[in-house]
């Protein structure tokens, strides 16, 4: 078989079909965020890459952003996140206690509330449920979920969905209602022709947080590690360099079409459907966001944008992309949500166990 050469010839083809999915996905999604940008919309290359690419792919065109590149905006976004991290946060970290310690009450209240609807609203199994309506960590929660007998399809979709119009409505709100004037936001980064070699080779040293924290199979580990090694330097004072704008620009196009692609091979019927599903969902958890925002800026003084970006349903680089965007404390956001993230990640799983054993004790 090798002298015809026909398996050679498979795969140099599947190289190039997934060649020419990926260069589909990003070209129309670059489109759809010039598209978007034109109009001055907020977070425009992210959403209108996502659009785009999603419009495309439930349409049934081969789209897909392969993993490794996606893991390559992310590390520029966590080096950008990491630049955030200015010597002048140290005085203000005791603000973020409460805030911080109270993420696990969010997560209880979220997950209970968005279980009962989804198990008797929409009529779902209990693991389906549970691992639908915990806020975060979309990855993990489709695995664990799967691996506890739960719906691989209606979790991943449900938190795909969710993702998208988080993504979509929270920024737009803003703007409608005038927290966040369009004007006043500046780029997120500087010009390539700005950054002198010694702080380029700072931020490109950053790079080597994502294996390290992947070899510690840490969450989010390629965002994490860049922004971890990213922090230390801007807070030791030895750069207060970001990277460029068009890399950041980049990466909302990236991001934005591979969450677009999670749609590939999903019917327009199933996705009308969970799209019902998936708006109640992201309503209740949007709700309960606003309330808790709400409160901890009585108590904190917090500016209640913040407090919503940082609480927001969304994933973290998503929602770390429209801080970023909206000029809003990067810092505060990003913490936040890696923190949930490793609190859904080590606690989802235990918890749903725990809960399963005390009904058959109380049963």
């Amino acid at each position: 078989m090798g002298d015809d050469g026909g398996p050679a010839t498979g795969a140099a083809a599947e190289r190039r079909r997934a060649l020419i999915a990926m260069v589909g996905a990003l070209a129309l999604g670059a489109t759809g965020g010039a598209l978007l940008n034109t109009f001055n919309l907020p977070l425009a290359w992210m959403i209108g890459s996502m659009l785009a690419t999603a419009v495309a792919v439930i349409c049934g065109l081969p789209l897909r952003v392969p993993p490794p590149v996606r893991s390559g905006m992310v590390v520029v976004l966590g080096v950008m996140l990491g630049s955030t991290f200015t010597p002048a946060l140290l005085g203000v970290l005791d603000r973020w206690a409460l805030t911080l310690a109270m993420l696990t009450v969010y997560i209880v209240v979220c997950t209970t509330i968005g279980a009962v609807y989804m198990s008797r609203v929409v009529r779902c199994d209990p693991v389906t449920s549970y691992f639908t309506a915990t806020p975060g960590g979309f990855s993990e929660m489709v695995l664990m979920g799967s691996a506890l007998g739960g719906d691989e399809r209606t979790i991943a979709l449900s938190h795909s969905l969710r993702i998208m119009l988080v993504v979509f409505t929270v920024p737009f709100w803003f703007q409608y209602t005038g927290d966040l004037e369009m004007g006043t936001r500046g780029p997120a980064g500087s010009a390539f022709a700005e950054l002198s070699p010694t702080d380029a080779l700072l931020l490109a040293a950053c790079v080597i947080g994502g294996p390290i924290a992947s070899r510690m199979r840490l969450p989010a580990a390629w965002l994490m590690g860049p922004m971890v090694l990213s922090a230390v330097i801007h807070l030791a004072g030895f750069t207060d360099s970001k990277p460029p704008t068009a890399l950041i620009a980049i990466a909302q196009v990236v991001v934005g079409a591979a969450i677009g692609c999670r749609f590939v091979g999903t019917r327009p019927r199933l996705v009308a459907r969970m799209a019902f599903v998936a708006v109640g969902l992201t309503a209740l958890l949007l709700t309960i966001t606003v309330a808790f925002s709400l409160g901890l800026h009585a108590v904190t003084g917090i500016p209640v944008v913040e407090l919503v970006l940082a609480y927001a349903p969304g994933g973290l680089a998503e929602m770390s992309l429209v801080a970023l965007a909206l000029d809003v404390d990067a810092a505060f956001v990003s913490t936040h949500h890696l923190v949930r993230i490793i609190l859904i990640v080590m606690l989802a799983a235990p918890a749903y166990k725990l809960i399963g054993r005390l009904r058959q004790r109380s049963g």
